[in-house]
């Protein structure tokens, strides 16, 4: 391929790891992963509540992975409330796994920068053969990508698997009990999965611009070992 199309193939892996890496730094930061809504079961049951008069004993809520604000409803009117996931919610939350999601989504940000680092040196520079060529790109790739879906993976078991929301609606709730009714991924959990995605679409771009697979590569190479091994 000629190198000015190369050029062009790496600045464009670059450009979308940049993107990606700015887009997964706002989501860290806004409360826009998940909305969710949740029934206060004690009024409801206490009035024996059905059809549109749920509507009075339904709350929602919004949050991401620092912070959120909701609003409370037993019947009696609108609670709204706000919290922050530290310290507030040490005690009601899986902290390991939440501080796992934070880490890892700190790891993305850092490894898609030194990846789009590595597109432009590759694109306008003289590249080492292992770090900076197209081993390098394909290995930044995959560690980020990996990163991104380990992210997706560890919050969605947190939400649904460890009833993040419906322990949040509860907290400091002696007098009424809440059950999550519906939940659903909101902006930054998606701009992460694009992010995975894009890592995914650079290896193809990396593959595009020429370079063979890494197993490929060793694969044929193993080959040429083989015939000049029978040759002598």
């Amino acid at each position: 391929m000629p190198s000015q199309q190369k050029k062009v193939i790496f600045c464009t892996a670059g450009t979308l790891s940049f993107l990606c890496a700015l887009g997964v730094v706002a989501a860290l930061g806004t409360p826009l992963w998940i909305e969710a809504t949740f029934l206060c079961k004690t009024g409801a049951q206490l009035v024996n509540a059905s059809g549109q008069e749920l509507g009075k004993f339904t709350g929602e809520i919004q949050y991401g992975l620092f912070h959120g604000q909701g609003v409370r409803q037993c019947g009696l009117g609108k609670r709204p409330f706000r919290f922050s996931f530290f310290p507030d919610l040490l005690k009601a939350i899986p902290v390991s796994i939440h501080v796992n999601v934070i880490l890892f989504s700190t790891i993305l940000i850092v490894l898609t920068l030194v990846g789009t680092a590595f597109f432009m040196y590759n694109a306008f520079g003289k590249p080492f053969e292992t770090l900076h060529g197209p081993l390098g790109l394909y290995l930044l790739s995959f560690i980020s990508g990996s990163c991104g879906c380990l992210v997706m993976i560890l919050f969605a078991s947190e939400v649904k698997i460890h009833h993040l929301s419906e322990k949040i609606a509860n907290y400091k709730e002696g007098t009424y009990a809440y059950k999550t009714q519906s939940e659903k991924y909101t902006t930054s959990f998606w701009v992460v999965f694009i992010c995975f995605f894009v890592h995914f679409l650079n290896g193809l771009l990396i593959r595009l611009a020429g370079f063979q697979f890494p197993f490929a590569k060793s694969k044929d190479t193993e080959t040429t070992n083989v015939a000049s091994d029978l040759m002598y």
